[in-house]
């Protein structure tokens, strides 16, 4: 088989030669110029060649006409050499008769030419098609090679596999999704990388790849080299041989880690508004109550408007951040302002005794930018189930919340106590408790846990400080 180098210095001598075979003044001039020359050539020697071979010179003029112009010509060049050759070299000179040595030399001379002809012909069809060859080999190197490019710098993990799972290549996107060098991949099962709950997700792709089928944007799981485990959209298709026999895949993995995590928030956020939305009627219907039971009713709209109006600023606090990367635009706020904004809808400030159903211990630090409206959403949970049906929801009831800084860690915890007696835990937790738990581990890295004591439930809230707290005050409550 020839080399690259090789196949490129036959790819030029072709073109050359097409490009001379194109041309019909070359053609035609190179066969009748050959013939001339041959003609000369044959006359130069004499007597030092016999009379009976008198063609011995044209074989060369008949190899170039037929390598020029083809068979016909080259079978025109042939009858005229012969022709040429008889009459000036085969005695007497310029005679037409032929004695029987004259003729059998003639007639063998007129078969060789044709078998030199049929030969010549035949390298030609032969230069065709290894011209033709030699393009399409340029061509799939060429294609392989752009394919190689977009494949190396693909984002996606591109792999193909035989039909027993064998990995035969590993771009750098596989690479930089799952972790795994290529020499450390090729040559090893594709289910190195299939979690132990999945092992019959493979046998089963592999079956429709032989049968010659496509799987389209099938959505799984798989595992990192660190033991991560990612969820990806993956493409198989199958691989065929020139002969069109499937010999193995190639699959396409995109990491969707991110978008299921979109998802997923986008599922929280949705489920979040429909508890607001069911909360809501219940918060006025509280707001409404406690109005109406300690305000005078010249005073009423304007108490109730005051207090709606003061939890449409709580929803303000706690709207933008749930699970999503906080507005860079706020700024820092104290602990205690935050605390204010939250409760302002349910303690009535004008009411004596206010002050102790809400007692906040503690430095005031001031909450990060990032973290207020994360922190705000905690707070505004605890406090809206506090109303409904915690300590809040009697006029007896009460909030401590004591909040310390020790080694790194922001420790908060929330206490009530006057409220309905528990006579024991929930045999579930609900939507604010699972949403209260997914932001303080997500948006904080901490943990929450919650003690449902018979005098009221007492909520722990532990994190590290960093993600929380931008600058502590020296200012304690009294």
């Amino acid at each position: 088989m020839l080399s690259l180098s090789d196949s490129a210095e036959v790819h030029r001598w072709a073109k050359q030669l097409h490009r001379l075979q194109r041309n019909p003044w070359i053609v035609y001039g190179a066969a009748l110029g050959a013939i001339l020359i041959a003609t000369f050539i044959r006359w130069a020697m004499g007597g030092f060649v016999h009379d009976r071979i008198p063609f011995t010179t044209y074989y060369p003029a008949i190899v170039v006409a037929t390598l020029l112009g083809g068979f016909w010509l080259g079978m025109l060049a042939s009858i005229l050499s012969a022709t040429i050759a008889w009459w000036l070299f085969i005695p007497p000179t310029f005679g037409l008769a032929l004695d029987a040595a004259q003729l059998t030399s003639l007639i063998t001379f007129i078969f060789v030419c044709f078998l030199l002809v049929g030969t010549v012909t035949a390298l030609n069809s032969a230069i065709d098609l290894l011209l033709v060859e030699i393009d399409h080999r340029q061509k799939t190197q060429l294609a392989l090679g752009q394919l190689h490019a977009v494949a190396e710098t693909s984002e996606d993990a591109i792999i193909t596999k035989d039909l027993n799972g064998i990995i035969t290549s590993w771009n750098k996107g596989a690479e930089r999704i799952f972790g795994y060098e290529a020499n450390e991949m090729i040559g090893k099962p594709v289910s190195l990388l299939i979690p132990a709950d999945r092992h019959d997700e493979e046998p089963s792709i592999l079956e429709r790849i032989r049968r010659g089928q496509r799987i389209e944007h099938y959505e799984t799981v798989r595992r990192r080299k660190d033991g991560g485990v990612i969820d990806i959209s993956l493409t198989v298709s199958p691989l065929a041989d020139a002969t069109g026999t499937i010999v193995g895949a190639s699959k396409i993995a995109r990491d969707i880690t991110d978008k299921k995590r979109a998802q997923t928030r986008q599922e929280l956020l949705l489920r979040e508004m429909g508890h607001r939305v069911k909360n809501a009627f219940t918060l006025v219907n509280g707001i409404v109550g406690l109005s109406a039971r300690y305000a005078k009713p010249q005073n009423l709209a304007r108490d109730i408007q005051a207090r709606l109006a003061a939890l449409a600023r709580a929803h303000d606090l706690t709207r933008p951040g749930l699970l999503s990367a906080e507005s860079q635009e706020t700024q820092s706020m104290p602990f205690r302002a935050l605390i204010d904004a939250i409760f302002a809808p349910y303690l009535d400030s004008n009411l004596s005794g206010n002050s102790q159903r809400l007692n906040v211990i503690g430095p005031d630090v001031l909450v990060h930018q990032t973290s207020i409206t994360s922190l705000a959403l905690v707070l505004y949970e605890l406090a809206t189930n506090a109303v409904k049906c915690g300590s809040l929801s009697l006029p007896t009831g009460s909030v401590q919340i004591t909040l310390s800084l020790v080694d790194d860690k922001f420790e908060l915890e929330w206490t009530e106590r006057g409220g309905p007696k528990l006579t024991e835990a929930p045999n579930h937790e609900g939507f604010g408790t699972n949403l209260v738990r997914r932001v303080v581990a997500d948006q904080f890295k901490g943990e929450v846990s919650y003690d449902w004591n018979h005098e009221g439930l007492t909520v722990r809230l532990i994190a590290p400080s960093h993600y929380l707290v931008d600058v502590a005050r020296v200012e304690t409550s009294v």
